[in-house]
């Protein structure tokens, strides 16, 4: 079996989640992994037998369909045409960090593998990771790493026993006014979770679940907001070309910014500097 990566976050440096989108000739694959898998049909429907733990499975795949493999168990897997394929990686310490937010013993934790799965919750997140690996003006880093996280909390809620949440609490006022004065100190930097979460002391799962009660926003949609409305403000001045105020906000290029923009304001750029 030939696998063609057609799109990679390989180098969005997601901490603690990549995901690939490829091709898969017709043929036959034994893997063994490191990191959870878990993989989406994405291509047409398509007979697939897999094998793991010493199960096997014949069946007909179709979009959506999600199989699960934890670190360490082999899997084998054999198709009779070529199909395309969304996988995720999410590491040990990634479901780590989620267990913990969530209050659940890390002895308790044992996701068995899943050859066949409807699972409507990862299923969004793999279109919703499919979607920016495709897009020609992602969300960043932020966003894919936010997703990464949901489905290691997924993963751990659904697969795993639990206790009940450990917490339920907002960012005290000193404590935001000091993330958001990060935030709004580093627009043009590519943020990331763990980094604004250290501010704060807290693992990156427990972060931006409080983030998002504290200011009711995700942290991703928090920042775009805030480089939007810096950005206005850049305009206004009629000082910087676009191209300039692009950057100093943190977007990828003017086109990036147009598109932030007029999603969040109704305007374009060029609008606002009329």
């Amino acid at each position: 079996m030939v696998f063609t990566v057609r799109l990679s976050s390989r180098e969005r440096h997601w901490e603690g989640f990549e995901a690939f989108l490829y091709e898969a000739s017709a043929g036959f694959s034994e893997d063994q992994y490191v990191r959870h898998n878990v993989s989406m049909q994405v291509g047409r429907p398509l007979l697939v037998t897999s094998s793991c733990n010493g199960k096997t499975l014949r069946r007909l795949q179709v979009p959506g369909d999600v199989k699960i493999v934890p670190p360490g168990v082999p899997r084998i897997w054999e198709t009779e045409s070529a199909t395309i394929k969304l996988t995720m990686y999410v590491s040990p310490s990634l479901i780590c960090s989620a267990a913990n937010a969530m209050g659940v013993d890390l002895e308790r934790i044992s996701i068995e593998p899943q050859l066949h799965v409807r699972d409507p919750r990862i299923e969004h997140i793999g279109w919703a990771v499919k979607s920016e690996l495709e897009s020609p003006d992602p969300l960043g880093r932020l966003y894919g790493e936010s997703l990464g996280l949901a489905l290691a909390s997924h993963l751990v809620r659904a697969y795993s026993p639990l206790q009940g949440p450990r917490f339920d609490e907002r960012l005290s006022r000193r404590r935001l006014k000091r993330v958001l004065d990060y935030i709004h100190e580093h627009l043009a930097d590519d943020l990331s979770l763990s980094e604004l979460a250290a501010i704060v002391d807290m693992s990156p799962s427990h972060f931006r679940v409080v983030f998002k009660r504290s200011v009711g926003l995700p942290v991703h949609q928090y920042v775009i907001r805030s480089r939007v409305g810096y950005a206005t403000n850049l305009i206004a001045g009629k000082q910087l070309a676009l191209s300039q105020v692009a950057l100093q906000a943190g977007f990828a290029n003017q086109s990036h910014m147009a598109r932030c923009m007029k999603r969040v304001t109704g305007l374009t750029p060029a609008a606002l500097r009329a």
